[in-house]
């Protein structure tokens, strides 16, 4: 009997002998090498017998699983190993297909050691490049099975990790064995996605909160690869650096997904980490994708609570500072009027108490300062954005808010949702405060370009609104727009400084640009300034930031002329503190006095000349012995030190415009327009003020109305041109544009003052007029056409012509075609 086993054992195949002989009697022992080197060689010899030598080595696996020798399982999964990373040929993938159904045989095991044995044969597996593809080979069990194992609830902690840390693993190596792979199942496809993505972030959530430290994944220590955190960290970049344009979606919606389930987006700081570790590890060009997934997010929540939409808008606000210059994307308004409808809606929510504008019973009820803490969020966010634009896409931008925002008689752009004026006007201060966070920081060489009528006028006529916090709003604009060399932080307070070289201003000589600018927006500057003084309202802050706009102009955009305009401006404004027709208070016009003083004092430093800078100073310190409170430092204070009231202000304490244009007109400055006061111009600006009369919206035709009214119609008999008229002529020319402006402003007047009949029959009466005389053209120019039906006699006897119509007319056949 002997002889006859041994004989049958010869007649074994040699594969089989082979396999057997690598397995020793006691499985302590481990694997026979030098038999394991006999079957590598074999196997190289003869590759068709591989699939042979895989079937074998599956079969005596599953044997020994079934019988719990768990030795002699990992001796054939060492030996399996061995094999595959020797073997690189064209037969190796049947062979792959007996590995890899071994391992699904060791991870459908409910024993850790061999799960762990399992996925770590399935990395090494991972790492293999194969030279062949394969058509028919599934990973959909594995990405199930790793993912299971990563949400692993093993009563021991530290075997729990362990199986935790081996399913990233084999997810990591599910990933890079077919992410490169055009003919394997895509694993970015949603069902693969939902699996991997969620598994990755539940561990990334468990284990330490530490922030993302770099913009690239590091090569981490020995000891960090212990942790199941850091090693989520790697796996979860290395899957996102390998997303093509294609695949971002479906890497970024589970996680969106997974922080709406868990109610992550309220607490911030998970939700931030997570997005962090997206902006960092995908391509720079795809960074616009995740930020317009977010706002899709964004609007999909518009209904949920506060806390959310504030946890979304300050993801945003940290993917935007990540994302490179410019990458916003192609849709750059589109990411502002998203932010601004949540904004609108965020208002509208905090006005009516509910997210439905109803107040039933069951309806959501709405936390007013969670709204506000949103709506802040928001526009920082905006602002953010505005950060990463080029010059000319923020100048769109904020042409862009201008438009949205609602004026006053005007379209509202706010949906009619009942929130009423006060909605109105909370809008105004959140579009205006995200026009600040825009313009911080704005700078262009070109003020005309970047600064366009069609945005700085709308802009200027609300700072004529009665709202004090409107117009603070608008002021600090400006002064973003204006400040191209940081001298901003110079002017934050107004005070008398005897030596302006301690503040260190930057000044360059105005350009030709700058020049062409204040030719056409200067009268504009210097009229809003003056009636902003004028404004009752008008607060601490509101006089600083004007006093900030008076320097930054004279720093900035200041040539001769406009230095001339603005001391000019100075002067106007201390008549206006001296006028009692305003019915300003006594602190408003002590304010403004102080205000006059201290830019004087800062205007004749700038301009040089010593005889001017005399006057400037001899008169504050005649104010500083008799008259303190024309001082800012006794206006701008606490609690201001004022008089009861302000009667006789006059002699050595009021700046002269008299001295001030003889000083300066030696030194070469334009005398006549200093001598000349300044006044400012009525403009139909106005209509978008609180100055609502309708003479304002018609304003443009007023010069025309005033010239062609019915009542001027008898021409007047023409003058005698003689020396003397020439002479007047001549003479009389300097005061000409001042006159022209003030019988423009007689007329406005008139129409402001008018009752509506009187100003309705004048434009009745000059309708007539013009459709008389159109009339009498028309019968003197248009004969009626010829008519190829001939002549019709009328009822007196007379030939009469008829006018037919083109297309009753019969025409020769020639001239039709």
């Amino acid at each position: 009997m002997t002889g006859v086993c041994g004989c049958c054992g010869a007649l074994r195949p040699r594969y089989k002998r082979l396999v057997d002989n690598i397995f020793p009697e006691d499985p302590e022992d481990g694997l026979v090498k030098a038999n394991m080197e006999k079957l590598t060689f074999y196997a190289l010899s003869a590759p068709e017998k591989l699939d042979r030598i895989g079937a074998y080595l599956s079969e005596r696996l599953s044997r020994d699983v079934a019988r719990h020798r768990y030795g002699y399982v990992c001796i054939a999964m060492e030996a399996l190993d061995q094999l595959l990373m020797a073997c690189h040929c064209q037969s190796i993938n049947l062979f792959v297909e007996s590995f890899l159904k071994m391992v699904r045989k060791l991870l459908e095991s409910d024993k850790p050691s061999l799960q762990i044995l399992g996925t770590n044969s399935f990395v090494k597996f991972a790492n293999i490049e194969e030279d062949t593809p394969s058509y028919h080979r599934s990973y959909d069990f594995f990405v199930s099975r790793f993912s299971e194992m990563c949400h692993s609830s093993y009563e021991d902690p530290d075997i729990r990790t362990k199986i935790r840390m081996a399913g990233i693993k084999g997810l990591q190596g599910v990933v890079r064995k077919t992410v490169n792979d055009e003919l394997q199942a895509n694993i970015w496809d949603p069902q693969h996605m939902d699996k991997i993505v969620p598994s990755l972030l539940f561990n990334l959530q468990s284990g330490e909160r530490t922030e993302s430290r770099s913009p690239s994944p590091l090569q981490a220590s020995e000891k960090e690869k212990e942790s199941p955190v850091e090693l989520t960290e790697r796996c979860f970049r290395e899957l996102l650096g390998r997303a093509a344009y294609g695949n971002i979606k479906n890497a970024v919606t589970p996680v969106l997904m997974h922080l709406d389930n868990h109610s992550l987006w309220e607490g911030k700081t998970f939700a931030v980490r997570c997005f962090k570790i997206i902006m960092y590890s995908i391509q720079s060009q795809h960074s616009h994708l995740v930020i317009q997934q977010l706002l899709g997010h964004l609007d999909a929540n518009s209904k949920n609570s506060a806390t959310v939409r504030a946890g979304i808008v300050e993801v945003l606000l940290e993917a935007a500072a990540i994302a490179a210059s410019g990458s916003v994307g192609p849709t750059v308004l589109e990411v502002f009027n998203t932010l601004l409808r949540q904004l609108r809606l965020s208002v509208d929510y905090e006005l009516t108490g509910s997210y439905d504008g109803s107040t039933n019973i069951g309806t959501k009820i709405i936390k007013a300062h969670e709204e506000r803490q949103l709506q802040e969020a928001v526009i920082r966010t905006i602002g953010s954005f505005a950060n990463t634009l080029p010059t000319y896409q923020r100048s769109e931008v904020m042409l862009f808010i201008m438009g949205k925002i609602p004026v006053p008689g005007m379209h509202l752009a706010l949906p009619s949702t009942g929130s009423g004026p006060e909605g109105t006007r909370m809008i105004q201060v959140m579009l205006l405060k995200s026009l600040v966070q825009v313009t911080a920081g704005f700078q262009t060489t070109n003020m005309l370009t970047a600064l366009p009528s069609s945005f700085l006028e709308p802009l200027l006529s609300f700072s004529l609104t009665e709202d004090p916090e409107v117009r603070l709003l608008v002021l600090q604009i400006l002064l973003s727009l204006i400040d191209r060399h940081d001298n901003r932080p110079k002017f934050s307070s107004i005070s008398i400084i005897s030596d302006i070289s301690v503040l260190k201003l930057k000044v360059d000589k105005c350009s030709r640009q700058d020049n062409l600018f204040m030719k056409k927006h200067g009268q504009q500057l210097y009229r809003h300034i003056y009636l902003g003084c004028k404004e009752q309202s008008s607060g601490r802050q509101h006089y600083e930031t004007l006093f900030a706009l008076l320097g930054l102009l004279s720093v900035e955009l200041a040539n001769e002329e406009v230095v001339v305009d603005l001391i000019r401006l100075a002067l106007a404004l201390q008549d206006l503190a001296l006028s009692t027709d305003e019915a300003l208070p006594v602190y408003n016009r002590c304010a403004v006095h102080a205000l006059a003083a201290a830019y004087l004092n800062l205007i004749c430093q700038l301009t040089t000349v010593p005889a001017f800078c005399q006057h400037i100073h001899e008169v504050i310190e005649v104010r500083q012995k008799e008259s303190p409170y024309l001082l800012p430092e006794d206006v701008f204070i606490e609690n201001p030190k004022l008089p009861s009231s302000l009667e006789k202000v006059e002699g050595d304490v009021l700046f002269l415009q008299s001295k001030i244009t003889e000083v300066l007109g030696g030194s070469g400055y334009n005398t006549e327009r200093l001598a000349t006061p300044y006044v400012p111009q009525f403009t139909d600006e106005d209509r978008l003020s609180k100055r609502k009369s309708i003479g304002e919206t018609i304003s443009l035709q007023v010069e025309v109305e005033s010239r062609n009214s019915p009542e001027k119609e008898e021409r007047t008999p023409a003058e005698e041109i003689t020396f003397e008229t020439l002479k007047n002529a001549i003479v009389d020319s300097v005061g000409m544009e001042e006159q022209e402006r003030e019988r423009r402003r007689q007329v406005v007047e008139k129409f402001q003052k008018a009752p509506f009949e009187e100003i309705a029959a004048h434009c009745g009466a000059r309708a007539t007029l013009l459709q008389s005389k159109l009339n009498q053209i028309f019968e003197i120019t248009i004969r009626p056409p010829p008519s190829p039906s001939g002549t019709i006699s009328s009822g007196y006897g007379q030939n009469q012509s008829r006018s037919v119509p083109i297309y009753e007319m019969k025409f020769p056949d020639l001239c039709v075609y």
